[in-house]
């Protein structure tokens, strides 16, 4: 599932820092995870491999924190994510396989990020139950899709209601995710 996975918090220059508010009136950080599906750690040209060119990941990787001792405990999306999510592996927090859900009364770190003034985001694929997209507990905002999803004009929930989103699947997600982190926001925030 996910081999990499790059968090943007204070490392940008002071150029983006205006254009793009890494803290807030705080002085907390706000956090951007990126958690990319099916992807070992070396692949990405900052890690030295030998034809790929994965500039933006790159660029990312050099201006935000990056944790390089990374590995998954359980090689399917489902109990990756929810053991990325929860902090726990998979014999604890029983998503054993793709069609578990996550469970509402185990704790994550976006809730406890949201119960100390977060105001925290969740776009794409959560993929922890295959019948349900409803909003999970821990996210203020919300766009998810059912099951694995689909490469193009996927039915997305956002925020209780459902959308077609015409177009490649990777663009759509991307597209609302900065369509998000573009608003105006007054607390720290987790996308």
């Amino acid at each position: 599932m996910t081999a990499a996975s790059l968090a943007w918090g204070q490392g940008c220059n002071q150029a983006n820092h205006q254009k793009y508010r890494t803290t807030n009136s705080t002085g907390r950080p706000n956090v951007v995870v990126i958690m990319t599906d099916d992807q070992r750690w070396d692949m990405m040209s900052c890690e030295g491999h030998p034809f790929l060119k994965t500039p933006n990941m790159d660029r990312i990787a050099k201006e935000g924190a990056r944790f390089a001792n990374m590995f998954v405990t359980t090689s399917l999306c489902s109990p990756s994510r929810a053991s990325f999510l929860s902090g726990l592996y998979a014999h604890t927090h029983k998503v054993t396989n793709n069609f578990t859900d996550y469970p509402a009364d185990l704790p994550s770190y976006p809730l406890r990020l949201q119960q100390s003034g977060y105001e925290t985001a969740y776009i794409g694929k959560w993929h922890m139950g295959e019948q349900s997209d409803a909003a999970r507990p821990g996210f203020d905002y919300w766009i998810a899709h059912k099951g694995q999803g689909k490469y193009y004009d996927t039915t997305f929930n956002i925020n209780g209601k459902r959308t077609v989103k015409k177009g490649y699947y990777t663009h759509r997600v991307t597209d609302m995710a900065v369509d998000w982190l573009k608003r105006e926001h007054n607390r720290p925030y987790l996308l």
